[in-house]
């Protein structure tokens, strides 16, 4: 990487117009959000016009020269900033001195969930980011299809949700601020079950037949899924508790469905092989909606 001036103040105008980005407000009227640490980088690099700025500290700059390079080679604009702007800039207690502004990655909601889908998570009510972000993750994990996030969810974009989700925004197609409604009439518009996992489910994992593509429902930390939501769902189904625990908190009760799904569906002798694990919409590098 080429010598260039080190961002020192943290009040330059490009550094406030970074930093804001931690607000929601400012990230929807910029529709642009930020990406801390290699693993986040590294994966938005790879979809095409989705990284516009990257922040870098020296120290970071020669551990991570290949994504620094690979920026530079596509043209985005690559700021060395001091330790001192690394922290104002981050939004952890130790940073790794690596930060990309991204566009936002979201696509509609017919886009998203596509026909051919079989296996989809909707968070519904999903509220702490880190929650949010990890289950984004096992979803890509196990292979689904998409993910949609209710408009009573929280944003896709806030900085905990984008680092608890290690890359996987970037992964698999992400639909936002989607209506609960609309987003069951699509699940079975593209012939999905509709699953909602729910601790007062009279039916256990155990009791459903999970070789049929599925949509699972997923709801708040602390309350579940409301009773107008669960009306919706083809089933309410809980995951078994076979010891003395009361119950599973929101991430372990996803990863436990999503798997059991994605498991029966790849050993279905219906499943075709090519349905998980999915690919991503061509779109979806552009798609500003």
């Amino acid at each position: 990487m080429a010598a260039v001036p080190e961002l020192t103040n943290i009040r330059s105008p490009r550094v406030k117009a970074a930093r804001r980005l931690a607000k929601r407000a400012f990230r929807e009227r910029d529709r642009a959000f930020l990406a801390e640490g290699p693993q986040a980088v590294r994966e938005a690099m790879a979809l095409d016009g989705v990284v516009t700025e990257l922040f870098v500290t020296a120290e970071a700059r020669a551990r991570h020269a290949a994504i620094i390079e690979d920026a530079l080679r596509a043209g985005v604009p690559v700021h060395a900033v001091s330790g001192e702007v690394m922290a104002e800039l981050a939004q952890t207690v130790t940073p790794q001195g690596l930060l990309a502004v991204c566009r936002f990655v979201h696509v509609p909601l017919d886009e998203a969930v596509a026909p051919g889908a079989r296996l989809v998570a909707v968070m519904a009510h999903v509220r702490d980011p880190g929650n949010a972000g990890t289950v984004l993750r096992t979803a890509d994990a196990a292979g689904a299809d998409a993910v949609v996030f209710t408009d009573a969810s929280v944003d896709p974009y806030n900085g905990k949700c984008v680092r608890a989700g290690a890359g996987s925004l970037f992964h698999l197609p992400v639909a936002t601020g989607v209506n609960i409604g609309d987003a069951v009439k699509r699940l079975r518009e593209t012939g999905l079950r509709v699953l909602a996992a729910d601790g007062a489910g009279e039916a256990t994992l155990d009791d459903v037949d999970l070789t049929r593509p599925a949509g699972w429902i997923f709801g708040n930390e602390a309350w579940g899924l409301p009773e107008d939501i669960l009306a919706l769902a083809d089933e309410v189904v809980r995951v078994p508790i076979y010891g003395r625990a009361e119950s599973l908190n929101l991430a372990t009760a996803a990863a436990v469905c999503l798997y059991a799904s994605a498991r029966a569906i790849r050993q279905s002798p219906s499943s075709p092989p090519s349905s998980l694990p999915p690919s991503l919409p061509p779109s979806l590098p552009t798609a500003r909606a």
